[in-house]
């Protein structure tokens, strides 16, 4: 299904330290109840204050650090932005210098458990056969294909060709033309999410001339493959108003606009129906969607609109046998799954086949030639059933509860089988293909852990824990067999809870450094996600967003009452929204926290709202409010936004990161938190900041860049606790 990509990379990531060593000390700063991390004995960091006021309904918000913003953004060439980056970059590695035993060895362990030799379940496309593999040693992967008829494989894409020469290499994505004959890709090589596209003879290996600039990314052949659409972003900042239509041979400046969005507020996405009759073109803006659908062999035809964004809902659409088939939150929250005919797709002519309820929480499906596939959620149990244009229905059965499920890879209309993946906190990714003949899953693919890995020796439970208001939150838990409910064991809880974006319960082969050291993991489903369905993603946004902060507060305090740990024996950890989570969780009970990793965190977030240059900040107003127009939105920002409620007190030790080519939550915002942070707080604990100079919001590209990145966030946490190898 097409899906807006979200302000969100979520990541299991866990920092903080302790070490014996010339630069760090351990002290009792906030509790006499354990240790922080002491500041480095070298002088921090120091941003000078320059004074800065702005007023909006009558009152004046003072911003000394408001200077960290280049007034030439998205262009960053200011003096003294860079020198006090570059300065807050010095520090973080005269913190990480004596501390890279420990660096080193937890990325000799993530790259032990890494397979250097994966490949992926091959896929049939327009009688070839494609698959996906890492060559050992290389970073990026390969991709290859055969022909049904010769079985003599082929490389069409190398990543790692592609990206030589670059500090950073991303690829977007890619398509073969319908004649199997060309390839079209898009890259980005600065962090920044613009791309640009390329298209080469697969046989020849011979370039087109087409090169199209800006970019965001996803891109679709026409029909008869002489034709690619695309998004096109706007040339001054990281917004995209165009669904474009590129002809093969001719210059951009040519090329058509299929589709143009009026409001700065919505996003635009597009994708094929699964039977490829069709285009799908979406703008979207939150919980509002409008919808339109375009012959795939006749682009150029006027557009179809489905749905009107006065409706006021969301949905998705797919097609099959001359029906759209539709999943729509217009009469129930959890949604309803209907059908309307291709020839007269009026809104009133839906007929609806099945509906949600306050449990039952319908979230995808993908339509085949024979049947349907739909994935729904049930007081918080991922399912997935298989409906048949018959009437005839049922559920595949799974072993374990707390695990993900999810819609795979399924590239074939007329395919009798549907692609699956299952994974659990404790079970590898799995991919499965349920073959509908005789109702099995066929194991396809079982991640491997090269280093060796136990399941029988890791346990996983959910458990609800009170909120303050009574409701019940759940938690996903997963530690070592062994494990005792004493309160003595370090934790590290992860959270999110913005958009509706769940943080599913799933593997993580880095995260056995972690449990194989005695720590519990946990994530914290709070409201603002949509664990429990779409009014659990409504519960925490706009006047309800201090509820995601209350429930992440109150399940920490919940496991240590549980004695799965204790008061200052929990870590935690949350990027971009969920790096807000954590500035909002420091403010509010600074005390609780052993360590805080703010990844690109968005923490600056009501004079983020106030700033309408920013492409991102008409379209996040429907999920944070509007400052700007509401003095009710302004007030209520200003109360919880952690960048403007830091005050002078004792903080815990914070691992801060960012990416100064991030269009999604800007450079600044973690650069004034630590500024602000350093200027005000009474501790001596560590403050560091990690700024990638040329990368975004996804850090670096590579999988060894990545897993660096880990490895000292990792030791960051581990060191916090205490735990030195």
């Amino acid at each position: 299904m097409i899906k807006r990509l979200l302000l969100v990379l979520v990541c299991l990531v866990a920092l903080s330290a302790c070490d014996q060593n010339p630069q760090i000390s351990m002290e009792n700063t906030v509790t006499t109840d354990f240790s922080r991390i002491k500041q480095l004995l070298e002088p921090a960091p120091v941003a000078i204050k320059q004074e800065h006021f702005s007023s909006y309904h009558g009152q004046e918000l003072a911003d000394d650090y408001f200077w960290l913003k280049d007034q030439g953004y998205p262009q960053v060439d200011d003096k003294q932005v860079l020198d006090y980056l570059t300065e807050e970059n010095s520090y973080y590695q005269s913190f990480l210098e004596p501390n890279m035993v420990l660096v080193d060895k937890l990325f000799a362990e993530f790259k032990g458990r890494t397979d250097e030799s994966e490949t992926s379940v091959p896929f049939i496309k327009n009688g070839y056969q494609y698959r996906w593999y890492f060559r050992p040693g290389e970073e990026y992967p390969t991709y290859s294909r055969h022909a049904l008829s010769d079985k003599q494989e082929h490389i069409v894409l190398d990543v790692t060709a592609l990206a030589q020469g670059y500090d950073y290499f991303v690829l977007g994505d890619w398509r073969v033309s319908p004649d199997n004959k060309l390839l079209a890709y898009s890259f980005d090589t600065e962090g920044d999410e613009r791309y640009q596209l390329r298209v080469f003879d697969i046989t020849t290996g011979e370039y087109l001339i087409d090169q199209l600039q800006d970019v965001e990314g996803s891109l679709e052949f026409s029909a008869d493959g002489k034709m690619i659409i695309y998004t096109q972003l706007e040339k001054d900042r990281w917004h995209a108003k165009n669904i474009n239509v590129h002809r093969l041979g001719e210059s951009q400046s040519e090329d058509k606009t299929i589709y143009h969005e009026k409001d700065d507020g919505y996003f635009l996405d597009f994708g094929l129906t699964s039977d490829e009759k069709y285009l799908r073109l979406v703008s979207s803006q939150g919980e509002v969607q409008e919808t339109y659908v375009v012959p795939t062999d006749d682009i150029y035809a006027p557009l179809v609109k489905l749905v009107d964004r006065s409706a006021g809902f969301t949905m998705t659409v797919d097609h099959a046998h001359e029906y759209f088939y539709i999943l729509a939150n217009d009469t129930n929250k959890n949604f309803r799954f209907a059908k309307v005919a291709d020839n007269q797709p009026n809104y009133n002519n839906w007929e609806t086949l099945e509906e949600g309820s306050e449990d039952v929480y319908l979230m995808d499906f993908q339509t085949f030639s024979e049947f349907i596939v739909i994935k729904a959620r049930t007081r918080g149990v991922d399912s997935i059933s298989v409906l048949f244009y018959t009437g005839d229905r049922h559920q595949l059965v799974f072993p374990e509860d707390v695990a993900t499920l999810y819609i795979g890879q399924n590239t074939q209309f007329e395919q009798s089988f549907v692609r699956l993946g299952y994974q659990s906190m404790i079970t590898p990714s799995t991919t499965y293909d349920y073959q509908l003949e005789n109702r099995e899953l066929v194991e396809r693919k079982v991640q491997k852990v090269p280093s060796g890995y136990n399941k029988k020796d890791y346990v996983t439970e959910r458990v609800m824990a009170p909120s303050r208001d009574g409701v019940l939150i759940p938690l996903s838990l997963v530690y070592k067999k062994g494990f005792k409910r004493d309160g003595k064991s370090p934790l590290l809880l992860y959270g999110y809870g913005a958009y509706g974006v769940t943080v599913s319960p799933t593997f993580s082969t880095m995260r056995l450094s972690l449990l194989d050291r005695g720590f519990v993991y946990a994530i914290a489903h709070v409201r603002g996600g949509a664990m429990l369905g779409y009014q659990w993603y409504l519960d925490g946004k706009l006047d309800k967003r201090t509820n995601t902060f209350n429930d992440f507060v109150d399940t920490a305090t919940f496991l240590a009452a549980e004695k799965y740990t204790s008061v200052g024996n929990i870590s935690i950890s949350g990027r971009s929204a969920g790096g807000e989570l954590m500035g909002a969780a420091v403010v509010q009970a600074p005390d609780l926290w052993r360590s805080v990793n703010l990844g690109v965190p968005f923490v600056d977030v009501l004079n983020t709202m106030l700033d309408e240059s920013l492409p991102l900040t008409p379209p996040e107003w429907e999920e944070w409010g509007n400052p700007i127009e509401s003095s009710e939105a302004f007030e209520l920002l200003r109360s919880y936004s952690p960048y403007d409620n830091i005050t002078a007190r004792e903080y815990p030790p914070m691992f801060v990161s960012g990416g100064l080519n991030d269009p999604r939550v800007t450079y600044w915002e973690p650069a004034k938190w630590t500024a602000k942070m350093r200027s005000t707080k009474t501790d001596n604990n560590l403050l560091v900041m990690r700024i990638n100079m040329g990368a975004g919001h996804f850090s670096n590209s590579g999988m060894d860049g990545r897993l660096k990145d880990y490895a000292e966030e990792y030791a960051f946490t581990l060191l916090a606790h205490g735990i030195k190898e």
